[in-house]
Parts: structure tokens; C-alpha cells; sequence
């Protein structure tokens, strides 16, 4: 009989971990396997995009994006039916006050992290017991497979900076000690896991993304790409429009290198909901023609191969996939000075390494438009880094082949 899986993912919008969710759910196909997902949104771009061995278990799902106007719509009614479904929103009234009044004291008010819970105590139960359940995002899904699912064995995978995040064991409930194994994604993001759930050391195990080079080398030569006829250096930055990744210090110091005289124009694939504040920022400083957010793109590949520089200046990542496309098309590389960006990147030999401020980031930059042999030189090492994630397979597959 095969084995029975479960994945739970709270999108499957066209973010990293979607992405590496998909990557996963590949080499789970044949026979010995039995794969069913369950989006607790119900909702995202990449449905399209699943392996045709995986059951998607929601009954409606929704192709819009959460960040635009329609799919906020049906986000919102989403999260209303979870609401009054088996009067969660009354059984969880003190869980909600607490966490708001304890966020507004922070002022740190994160809607979102309060309406997981609600939305993973609201969500259709499933009647069938699994060999395995997997969390693969942190939040909704999470809550979701250590309250209410059957399954011989649980795991959990964490994407994020637990802690910079804004989670903490009162929001979870001390939800992750119901898991049999935690997997973080980099060696940064177990540590700081850890120092919220030290009672899960031992239950942690580094799981690197998989990233399908061979795929993406194909659809770099696909049609598509830049449609401007700028002639100077194209920056290009791929991630959501959100406070996370500093977006910024990247206009101001792309306001810097425009003022220094540096012919370069920057670009930013993504969306979110700082779009607006961003906007009003390119435009105070001028650059409307210079910082472009050209929005969420399907193939994003084209874009890199076709840029001179990819910068990823952010505050706090797990361990980014952009990073790791930008390596396979052997981009130089600009990161932020965060611990886990320095654990893919190593300064000066595959990549550059600056302070997540204005003036280090265009010097960095600079740098390697000015010195295109050098630039060439990193691009090369970044695409000799080997992506390995076998060993990484075989200890999530032995919770469903051991017999412990």
C-alpha cells in the first residue's frame, strides 16, 4: 500500500517557500506514494503549477493573488467564514484580545499572526489518517497540523527568523512540541528557532530548498525579460513589496548612485503591501525613471540572466531562493551584511557583502559595474556553488520508512 502524505501550506502565491514546496511535491511521484495538499487559504497563483501525483484537498480555490484587489476579497471572506465556523472567533476572544493588546504594546501590531490561529482552528477537518503530515510554512499551517490533523508522524518546516518575525511560544501555543522533526531551512533559522523551543533540539534538522537548476537555466532563454531599451547596468532585485526586505535602503542608495552619475536603472519583481509607500518614495526622490516595481512575474528567469547586478538587501531572511536563482544564472551578487545571506554568499570570492545602509550598498554596487572583469569573476563562483539536498530527502522520507 503506499504511503499517505499530507502537506499543508497557508498559500501557494509566488513567494520562496511556494516555490520550494512545488520542488518538494516533484520527487514524491510513483506509486509507493499517496500525496494530498490543503492550502488553508485556499488561494494563490502557483495552483497551476502543482505536480499532477498531488490531490489538492480544498473544494474552492481562488487563482488570485492575496496581494490584489480580488484575492483580498476572497481572503477576507476566507478568513470570516473560519471565523464564525464552530464559533472560533468567540472560543478564541481572549487569545485575540491578549496578543493585540500585548502587540500594541510593542507596537508591533501584526494582524496576520493573530488571524493564523483563528484561521487554522476554522479550516474543514480531514477524516483521513497520514503516515505523515507536513507543515511546510510556518503560522496557519502549523497550528493547523498539530491540532487537527491524523498522522503517525508530524514535521514542521520553518523559512523564517523566528524571532525578528514576530512569533513567540504564547502566539504558537507551543504548537512545535507536537511535531516529531522541525525542519529549518539554513543554520541560522534553526538557531533562532531554538532559542524559543530549546526543548526541540534533537527534533531539528537543517533541510536546505530545493532549487531545480536544470528548470531554470531552461526558462532563462525563454522569450521575455527587460522591454525597455536602457543601455546602462540593470539592478535587479526579486522579492515581495514588504517591510522585510528593506526596499528602502535600496532606493535610497539607488538614489545615490544616480547622484554620483552612475548610468544604472534598478529593478524589483514582486509585490505586496508597501507598494504604495514605496511609490511615494520613488517619487519624492526623483527616480520614477530610475527604481521601477514592475510587479509579480510568472517567469522571472529571463530578467535575471538579462541583469548586470542582483542585489538582496534585506533585514532578515531564512535562507533565500532568490539568492540561490541569481547563483545558478551566475549573476553578481550584492547582499546585505544579515548572518544568513553571509552563509550563502561569501564576500569577495562568489559575491559582495555590505552594510544594510544606503552608501555600502551603492559602493557595492558600484564596485561591480565599474569593474565588469570582476564582476564576471563572482558571477562565475556563485554558479560553481553546489546545491545539495539528498541527504536532506532521505531524513524526511525515514518518518514515514522508520518504525519507531
Amino acid at each position: 500500500m503506499p504511503s499517505k502524505v499530507l502537506f499543508v501550506i497557508n498559500t501557494l502565491s509566488r513567494a520562496g517557500a511556494e516555490k520550494a514546496l512545488l520542488e518538494l511535491l516533484e520527487r514524491f511521484s510513483g506509486p509507493q506514494w499517496e500525496v494530498d495538499l490543503f492550502v488553508l487559504l485556499g488561494q494563490g497563483e502557483l495552483v497551476d503549477k502543482l505536480p499532477k501525483n498531488v490531490n489538492l484537498l480544498n473544494k474552492r480555490f481562488s487563482t488570485e493573488s492575496v496581494l490584489s484587489g480580488r484575492g483580498r476579497l476572497h481572503m477576507i471572506k476566507t478568513v470570516l467564514g473560519a471565523m464564525l465556523r464552530r464559533g472560533t472567533v468567540f472560543r478564541r476572544f481572549t487569545y485575540l484580545a491578549g496578543h493585540t493588546l500585548s502587540m500594541l504594546g510593542r507596537r508591533r501590531f501584526q494582524m496576520d499572526k493573530l488571524l493564523w490561529r483563528v484561521l487554522a482552528d476554522g479550516a474543514p477537518r480531514q477524516a483521513k489518517e497520514y503516515d505523515l503530515a507536513v507543515a511546510f510554512i510556518e503560522g496557519g499551517s502549523a497550528y493547523y497540523v498539530a491540532d487537527y490533523v491524523k498522522a503517525k508522524k508530524k514535521a514542521a518546516f520553518i523559512h523564517i527568523d523566528y524571532q525578528m518575525s514576530g512569533y513567540d511560544r504564547k502566539l504558537d501555543l507551543n504548537c512545535y512540541l507536537k511535531f516529531d522533526k522541525i525542519f529549518p531551512i539554513s543554520e541560522e533559522t534553526e538557531k533562532s528557532f531554538l532559542e524559543i523551543y530549546p526543548e526541540c533540539t534533537g527534533k531539528t534538522y537543517v533541510f536546505h530548498n530545493i532549487v531545480n537548476q536544470k528548470m531554470i537555466r531552461e526558462r532563462a532563454n525563454l522569450p521575455g525579460g527587460f522591454e525597455d531599451a536602457f543601455d546602462g547596468a540593470r539592478l535587479l532585485t526579486v522579492g515581495r513589496l514588504t517591510k522585510q526586505k528593506a526596499y528602502p535602503i535600496a532606493i535610497d542608495a539607488m538614489k545615490l548612485l544616480k547622484d554620483r552619475g552612475v548610468k544604472a536603472r534598478w529593478y524589483v519583481l514582486g509585490e505586496g503591501d508597501e507598494r504604495k509607500s514605496l511609490t511615494a518614495k520613488i517619487e519624492e526622490l526623483g527616480l520614477a525613471g530610475d527604481f521601477l516595481l514592475l510587479g509579480a512575474k510568472d517567469n522571472p528567469y529571463p530578467y535575471y540572466k538579462q541583469a548586470d547586478v542582483y542585489v538582496h538587501a534585506t533585514a532578515f531572511e531564512g535562507k533565500s531562493i532568490a539568492i540561490q536563482e541569481a547563483q545558478t544564472l551566475a549573476r553578481p551578487i550584492v547582499v546585505s551584511d544579515i548572518t544568513s545571506n553571509r552563509q550563502q554568499v561569501v564576500d569577495g570570492e562568489d559575491g559582495l557583502v555590505a552594510k544594510l545602509e544606503p552608501t555600502s550598498i551603492a559602493d557595492a554596487v558600484q564596485d561591480l559595474i565599474e569593474h565588469p572583469e570582476k564582476a564576471k569573476r563572482l558571477g562565475e563562483a556563485a554558479a560553481s556553488r553546489k546545491i545539495a539536498f539528498e541527504e536532506d530527502m532521505q531524513e524526511l522520507l525515514s518518518l514515514v520508512t522508520s518504525r519507531e
